[in-house]
């Protein structure tokens, strides 16, 4: 496993209305806050590496989502406009006005509904392998099966690391980047019955909210789809690009899902790119 890249960070926990949120905060104290939500069976120590390129110039504030890291457990259905409403108590909680909000994954799909929500409260938004669109038959039948699985165990079960490399971990990673590979075993640590509730919510209850997206105005907005995802192919999520006005589109190759971990040059490449197009603000 990598080395830890988070020394100087303060955890905290957030009372919100999806109980208490854990999150890591460092960088410039008095720089622009982002904000970095990560993907369902991933908590912000996801992001390490895009903590360390973002830190000497922002406030950087890393999230555990609900029901994994240090956050509370999930137990109940909870969607996008539940996730927006904790994240506006975890800024308010921060002292942070607006934000740029990173996120891979689920958290890909809240950063495509926040400035729909809350465009007050958004400088930027950065949606990475991610989709607004209703479940695929295929997926909503494999997430009900890991998600009954899941139900059942008080300890991750192996199967669950080989469910988060088939999803994580595309054919370059698999040839040529066994670090990561064996990262994707993280999901091994996380709490089973909180993840099948978060599979139950994010991926099988997803609604189709391309209208919602339709709404946002003037808020700069990054989605980038990797070429190796299995989950959320490129044409699905250049869809949710193209129902947000004046949005930015990538495809980056040879990367998959989890491409803020798997890639992190690559996608902080692409970050530094759209930052170098906005306000001074961001």
């Amino acid at each position: 496993m990598t080395t830890n890249r988070l020394e100087g960070v303060t955890e905290k926990l957030i009372p919100t209305p999806l109980e208490l949120i854990n999150v890591r905060v460092g960088g410039r104290p008095d720089g622009p806050a982002m904000v970095c939500w990560p993907s369902l069976m991933m908590d912000g120590t996801m992001w390490q590496y895009q903590y360390e390129h973002f830190a000497p110039t922002h406030r950087v504030v890393l999230i555990d989502s609900p029901g994994h890291g240090k956050s509370d457990a999930v137990c109940k259905i909870i969607d996008l406009k539940d996730c927006s409403d904790a994240l506006v108590e975890i800024l308010d909680a921060l002292d942070i006005d607006k934000c740029v909000l990173v996120g891979n994954s689920w958290g890909g799909m809240l950063a495509g509904v926040f400035p729909a929500y809350y465009p007050q409260r958004t400088v930027a938004a950065i949606g990475i392998n991610c989709t607004v669109a209703l479940p695929t038959t295929f997926e909503s039948i494999w997430a009900t099966a890991l998600s009954t699985l899941l139900s059942l165990h008080a300890k991750m079960p192996p199967l669950a690391a080989r469910a988060a490399r088939a999803a994580f971990a595309g054919p370059t990673a698999e040839a040529t980047n066994p670090e990561f590979v064996e990262f994707t075993e993280f999901v091994l640590r996380d709490d089973p019955k909180s993840v099948a509730w978060a599979l139950r919510s994010i991926l099988i209850g997803r609604k189709d909210e391309h209208r919602r997206l339709n709404t946002i105005r003037n808020v700069p907005v990054l989605i980038i789809a990797d070429e190796e995802d299995s989950q959320f192919p490129v044409h699905v999520v250049r869809k949710m690009a193209d129902a947000i006005e004046g949005s930015t589109f990538r495809a980056p190759q040879h990367t998959a899902d989890l491409a803020a971990r798997e890639n992190p040059e690559g996608i902080n490449t692409e970050i530094d790119a759209f930052f170098a197009a906005l306000p001074a603000a961001a």
